[in-house]
């Protein structure tokens, strides 16, 4: 029969282990889930074609855009000149638009909307078209029919670059613990070898690991250290996954 003392040590949890500690990564999340908006975003879609308009709609649905959709012609001009005051980010518009061609809506853009990108969607892909986006400076030239993904990701993308979206804390701490495993793996080390070098304890630099523990650069340095990289480098790897 066993006395207090031995029910007590049998009751209590192992210790922590290196197994217990390298865990495997969270499984990777879409651009749509590691971005945020950095304010308001404004998009604008010319389409005479309702249908088109309402599949466009549902790719950025996910995200709180605000977006205005112009489907008829006699209104292009008038929408781009009235929003002067807020002025859009994106415009995604139809290269072929009955009744406007494409070189007065390109004009009306410049005109009026001088910031904003373009993204093109064309049912009638051509070189001179293309050529024609090309010299408007366009972002991006899809053809119908296209993957909404695929306009989703260029539209991120697309805003990314203008400095409209950045990555949500959560994806920037999940892909610096992606970076330092994958760095510390190539060395050889283990999880509890690397603890050593850095004198940081092994469980921290777990949930450092596993993105579940923001550190701070005093310890990113010490850990930059510890896989011999300069704290830089170390930024412009996460940087360089996106």
């Amino acid at each position: 029969m066993n006395g207090p003392a031995e029910e007590a040590t049998a009751k209590l949890p192992a210790p922590p282990t290196e197994a217990n500690h390298d865990e495997a990564p969270p499984a990777p999340r879409g651009r749509e889930q590691r971005l945020q908006s950095a304010g308001e975003v404004r998009i604008l879609i010319l389409d005479d074609d309702v249908a088109v308009c309402d599949i466009i709609q549902q790719a950025l649905a996910e995200h709180a855009f605000l977006v205005d959709v112009v489907s008829n012609p006699v209104e292009i001009e008038a929408q781009l000149a009235g929003r002067k005051d807020r002025p859009y980010h994106l415009i995604i518009l139809d290269y072929v638009i009955p009744g406007v061609p494409s070189e007065s809506i390109f004009g009306w853009v410049q005109q009026y909307q001088p910031e904003a990108s373009i993204i093109v969607v064309t049912g009638y892909p051509s070189i001179d078209s293309a050529l024609n986006c090309l010299r408007a400076r366009t972002y991006d030239y899809l053809t119908k029919p296209f993957e909404i993904n695929h306009l989703a990701d260029v539209v991120l993308r697309c805003l990314e670059s203008k400095g409209l979206l950045r990555l949500s804390e959560d994806a920037l701490r999940e892909a610096l613990g992606d970076v330092i495993r994958e760095k510390r793996k190539a060395l050889g080390l283990t999880l509890k070898e690397l603890a050593q070098r850095t004198e940081v304890s092994l469980g921290y630099l777990s949930q450092i690991e596993l993105g579940k523990n923001s550190a701070s650069i005093e310890t990113l340095y010490r850990i930059s250290l510890g896989l011999g990289i300069k704290l830089a480098d170390l930024f412009l790897a996460v940087q360089q996954r996106f």
